[in-house]
């Protein structure tokens, strides 16, 4: 297979990381420098949205350093393979996130199911509906408010645990744990109201 400079060059580059060794940083920084560009283009295509496409890169290049010893030059140009782990690094994200949101949506059925029981129609079942959606309104103002803002995004407005991240500027472990705390202390106080 005929290679012109710039594929030999990163060849040279895939060789070095593939050691492992000292200089495997050094390489891999310049191979980042010299592809990024067009690698992040080609995950943005991917997931349509600019922070997906740096995390999804970030991975690659990371699967990159892992498995830069698989490169066989005989068979791709190096850009062509390093697009394909991009490309699947990107479709991976894009898997994840969407499993976060319908993870989000179980679980709010879930609470909902247990909490706001009966489909309305019969007034017995009307009453115990607003009794038990006072009762939610109450045990959502004892939380405290940066916990009830994350739970009343998640399930009112339907944004994933990232999206949650983002748009309050907040490390994704802190979102997911005020979530999962402020549901349990939802399903506390609304167990007192049953009893």
């Amino acid at each position: 297979m005929p290679t012109d400079r710039n594929d030999q060059h990163l060849m040279d580059l895939m060789a070095r990381i593939a050691l492992q060794d000292a200089g495997s940083a050094g390489a891999l920084k310049e191979l980042y420098g010299l592809t990024s560009p067009r690698m992040f283009g080609l995950a943005l295509r991917v997931t349509g949205n600019r922070e997906w496409a740096e995390d999804a890169l970030q991975e690659a290049y990371l699967n990159i350093w892992r498995i830069a010893g698989d490169y066989r030059a005989g068979i791709s140009p190096p850009m062509a393979w390093m697009g394909v782990i991009v490309r699947s690094r990107s479709l991976d994200f894009l898997r994840r996130r969407n499993s976060e949101r319908a993870d989000a949506g179980v679980e709010l059925d879930e609470y909902l199911q247990d909490t706001l029981a009966g489909d309305g129609g019969d007034p017995v079942d009307m009453a115990d509906a607003s009794q038990q959606a006072t009762a939610l309104r109450q045990c959502l103002s004892r939380l405290e408010n940066k916990q009830r803002e994350v739970v009343s995004l998640a399930y009112l407005r339907e944004l994933s645990h990232s999206e949650l991240a983002e748009q309050l500027k907040l490390p994704l472990g802190t979102v997911k744990t005020w979530i999962r705390r402020g549901l349990n202390q939802l399903r506390e106080c609304l167990g007192r109201f049953a009893s």
